[in-house]
């Protein structure tokens, strides 16, 4: 192969390179979706006029996280999972981006799953079970 050909091969992995590590920065890391803060399989979204929360279950644990339905500035938002016989775990706060992830371990036991942004909310009941 002729050195010219190496030279444009090497500055074309460079570019792509580059322009691939300035997509990662533009990218804000609380913009993930929530298939990256849980593990697991999605299992159920409760949606609500503010936001929705996702529930997600992986070898007996219940994975939550509750996301707005627009970004913007901070606002409050909060997010509990409670298994059956269990205190509520809760993630509450001013957040822009997202409420948890929480996670219990629920083993075969029923959940409930609750959620807010703001003057919206959800709850789940008793799920799972």
């Amino acid at each position: 192969m002729a050195s010219g050909a190496i030279r444009r091969r090497l500055v074309l992995g460079t570019a792509v390179l580059t322009a691939s590590g300035a997509l990662a920065l533009a990218v804000p890391g609380g913009a993930q979706a929530a298939d990256d803060v849980c593990a697991g399989r999605a299992v159920k979204t409760l949606s609500f006029t503010t936001g929705s929360v996702h529930v997600y279950k992986r070898d007996g644990y219940v994975c939550a996280v509750t996301l707005p339905a627009r970004p913007g500035g901070k606002r409050s938002m909060s997010v509990s999972v409670q298994a059956r016989g269990n205190r509520p775990v809760v993630d509450k706060g001013r957040y822009v981006y997202r409420a948890g992830p929480v996670t219990v371990h629920a083993g075969h036991r029923c959940v409930r799953v609750t959620g807010s942004v703001e003057s919206g909310s959800v709850s789940s009941g008793w799920i799972l079970c």
